[in-house]
Order: C-alpha cells, then structure tokens, then sequence
C-alpha cells in the first residue's frame, strides 16, 4: 500500500478525531514556544563552550520549530479534514529534516579544521537537562496522536522531539566526556544527528513516520 493510500484511508472525522486533531494542534503550540527560548539559549551556549553538537542541537530546535508550525497548519480551519493538506505537510516535515544535516557535517568540519574543542558551561548544562526531562513526553504524546489520526507529520513532529531528547542526552555525555580527553564523542554525537535526520526525513517523506 504506497502512502498516499494509506494517508486516504484515515479514521472518519468523528467526534474522536477532531478532539484528537485539537490536540496535535495545541501541543504543537506549546512546543513552538517552549523551542523558540531553548534553540536560543541553546545556540548561546554552543557558542561559548564551541560545541557542534550543542550547536546543532540549538539549530535542531529551530528545525523542530518549523514541523511543529507545519503541523498547526496542518491541523488549522478546512485543512483539518483535508487528505491533500497532510500530504503536503507530511512532505514539509520531511524537508525539516533534511535541512539540519548539511550544517552539521559542515560546521563539525569547521571545528576540527580550527581545532576547536567543546567546553562544559552552566548554560548548556541546564538547557538541554531541560530537554531531555520534558522532550520525551512531548515526543510520546504527538507519536500517539499520529497513530490515532493517520497523520505522518504529527508522528514526524513527535519523532523530532524524541531526537531532540535522545541529543540533550548525547550532548550531556559529550560535554562530560570531553573533560576526560574524549573531544572526538561531540562531533561524533553532531554527525550521528545528521544521519538521524536524513533517514527520518526518508520515511516521513515516504509517509512511514505514524508507523515507525
């Protein structure tokens, strides 16, 4: 069954479905907000500690950011019960992806060719525990959501919110790490991340995120 078909074939809009459609939309909402000051503060303390990881990390909030924007399109006025307007935003999510995995090869190049080296700093420490406490139920929830409303790109949204907790954790250990002399783990942690968002971005593309 290619995606499209199974995109067609969603629960009818019951009573059920619009409650849950309400839903996506709302902690689609919450998570815009929440992601606007971590990818801030996130950035900042990449920036003073010169860690790719934590770097990638803020701008992983800003790709976030993007799909769960999509997804509050997706889920806004006529575009709710819409086929047409979750394959679009499916799609979109998908290219959400795509967009975080070039600037990290590129920056972690960077880094090594300048010899730079991450350094621990309270900023980043408290942000991205932040993350890895709240992302995962955030993650959970919209992943749910999706399955319950055939919806890729909610699924795809709840993936990158668990992607952003599986980092907060990487970049934690990474930070940690490089005070014992294991400088190469946080680059190491920022290209995995990239290779997560290209094959994510496949399969939302393909409209396989709701059962991944």
């Amino acid at each position: 069954m290619v995606p499209d078909q199974r995109i067609r074939e969603r629960p009818a809009a019951s009573a059920e479905w619009l409650r849950a459609a309400r839903a996506a939309r709302a902690l689609s909402l919450v998570t815009l907000v929440w992601l606007g000051v971590e990818s801030g503060l996130g950035l900042a303390a990449g920036l003073a500690a010169h860690s790719v990881a934590l770097i990638g990390w803020g701008l992983a909030a800003l790709v976030e950011a993007a799909a769960s924007l999509i997804v509050v399109w997706r889920f806004t006025g006529a575009r709710t019960l819409s086929p047409s307007a979750e394959t679009t935003a499916r799609r979109a999510v998908a290219v959400s992806f795509w967009l975080l995995a070039p600037y990290l090869v590129l920056h972690v190049a960077y880094d090594l060719d300048a010899g730079h080296r991450a350094e621990p700093n309270l900023l980043g420490i408290v942000v991205t525990s932040l993350s890895l406490a709240g992302m995962p139920a955030l993650g959970l929830a919209k992943r749910r959501l999706g399955a319950r409303l055939a919806s890729p790109s909610t699924s795809g949204e709840g993936t990158q919110n668990l992607i952003c907790a599986a980092t907060a954790a990487c970049v934690l250990a990474g930070l940690w790490l490089g005070t014992l002399g294991w400088w190469w783990v946080d680059p190491l942690v920022a290209v995995a991340l990239a290779a997560v968002a290209v094959r994510e971005g496949r399969r939302a593309w393909r409209g396989h995120a709701c059962c991944h």
